[in-house]
């Protein structure tokens, strides 16, 4: 096991949620926190505790994307027209390794990232080896013909857990996904509440 899929499970414990709806959760046994404490019964959580674990759950669920990553979407979904939670989500939705978990092509958002760093990915003909890469509406996503037999393609295509959203056009056949449309909040398939505005209320107040 690597060490990013040992963190996966500690994101879970931590949030005392399934965050990404997987059978082996650890929360699916225990759902109180890690640690030789997690047991304690917990008190009433403070607003900026609230803040803070809804900003941490939308992170985490994105492969536990760096505080300076966060941010810099967030301040770029701040800067455009329109409602920031919803354009904070569409932003999320549109890396391109958000874009290859979506559409089962791998199992985890994790796998993702390293899947497209490793260049088996291909948007609109080229081989793109960045995480972060935001698609267009309209562009075309593949995996690469050399990777398309891969265990872990193959095994993804087949989880039963979780379905494409309507916002992306998938053939399993060819491997091929399309970006149809930038998602808001309501068309994201999250296993468990996201508040993107409560994140809103976190980077007002910090």
């Amino acid at each position: 096991m690597t060490k990013r899929t040992s963190a996966k499970y500690k994101i879970d414990r931590r949030m005392g949620e399934n965050i990404w709806g997987r059978p082996k959760s650890p929360v699916n046994r225990r759902e109180y926190g890690p640690g030789q404490h997690g047991q304690r019964r917990k008190g009433k959580m403070s607003d900026f505790g609230l803040q803070l674990r809804a900003k941490q759950k939308l992170k985490g669920y994105y492969g536990d994307l760096t505080e300076k990553q966060f941010r810099r979407i967030f301040a770029e979904a701040e800067r455009q027209r329109g409602d920031t939670g919803e354009l904070l989500i569409g932003l999320l939705e549109r890396r391109l390794d958000a874009v290859v978990y979506r559409a089962k092509f791998v199992p985890t958002v994790f796998a993702a990232r390293q899947f497209v760093n490793h260049k088996h990915v291909r948007v609109n003909g080229k081989v793109v080896n960045i995480p972060s890469y935001r698609v267009k509406e309209g562009d075309v996503i593949e995996v690469r013909d050399r990777s398309k037999q891969l265990a872990i393609v193959l095994e993804a295509a087949q989880l039963p857990e979780r379905d494409v959203p309507d916002y992306l056009e998938v053939d399993h056949s060819k491997m091929t996904a399309t970006f149809v449309r930038t998602p808001g909040l309501s068309d994201v398939p999250y296993p468990v509440m996201m508040e993107p505005n409560l994140v809103i209320e976190y980077y007002a107040q910090n």
